[in-house]
């Protein structure tokens, strides 16, 4: 069956990444979420935004989003993302820059066939920055979420968390998961355009509400060419090289 939705998150201005995770889910989904991060890092901010504007429905701001576009300081990003925010920041179009200043924040809530829906989050439920990361990130946020599925990107890191009120435990993603009805998930399709799990290939998620399954892929694509754009940018040189890597 076909899932309704392809899950997207932190494609960070790599469109090389984006058109090999487009051709790999070809026909494999309905609608396209996003959870935020569209630009920063990569050379093709306005190529991303173009898309992202023509193609997915639902979407979170991320926080380079926010900074590339000059809503928020830069003073808590380290040199090499601030020299990216600034250059981005100069090359977005002014339409693509309003697109992106005026991005929902999440939780956004999401609907299927009159469901009580699932939200979107670009960092976590309680605050769009908070990185989630480790299982003691997460075990005190079960209490305050209000939907059985959330998904969040941010960390860059494949993968999320299944919540009981008791415990909780990380999901290792390992191609298709079922959902049970009696816990609560957070989910990470992880980053389309810059990964850091050690795997350098583009990742992203489908989702089947009828199915209640989550499909974690992973894509290569031509990471070359993408950090070639990124150096011919003169933006700095670390920020093509961990793309090989992963990390």
């Amino acid at each position: 069956m076909m899932a309704p939705y392809l899950i997207l998150s932190d494609i960070h201005g790599n469109f090389e990444a984006l058109q090999a995770v487009l051709e790999n889910a070809h026909g494999r989904y309905e609608r396209i979420l996003c959870l935020g991060d569209l630009v920063g890092y990569g050379a093709d901010p306005n190529q991303v935004t173009e898309w992202v504007k023509s193609n997915v429905v639902s979407i979170v701001r991320g926080n380079h989003d926010r900074a590339c576009t000059g809503t928020d300081m830069l003073e808590y990003f380290n040199p090499s993302a601030r020299a990216s925010a600034l250059w981005t920041r100069g090359e977005l179009t002014p339409a693509n820059s309003n697109y992106l200043e005026h991005l929902a924040r999440g939780p956004l809530r999401v609907t299927h066939n009159g469901d009580g829906g699932f939200d979107l989050v670009h960092g976590s439920p309680l605050d769009e920055d908070e990185y989630l990361v480790g299982v003691e990130d997460v075990q005190f946020l079960v209490e305050y979420l209000e939907t059985k599925l959330t998904f969040f990107g941010h960390t860059h890191l494949q993968g999320g968390f299944l919540l009981a009120p008791r415990s909780v435990k990380r999901i290792v993603p390992d191609r298709v998961l079922q959902l049970e009805p009696d816990y609560y998930y957070l989910i990470n399709p992880g980053s389309v355009g810059q990964p850091r799990d050690g795997d350098p290939r583009a990742a992203y998620a489908l989702y089947s509400p009828e199915d209640r399954t989550i499909e974690y892929r992973r894509v290569p694509y031509d990471i070359g060419k993408a950090a070639a754009k990124i150096l011919k940018a003169e933006l700095p040189e670390s920020l093509a090289m961990r793309l090989f890597e992963g990390v």
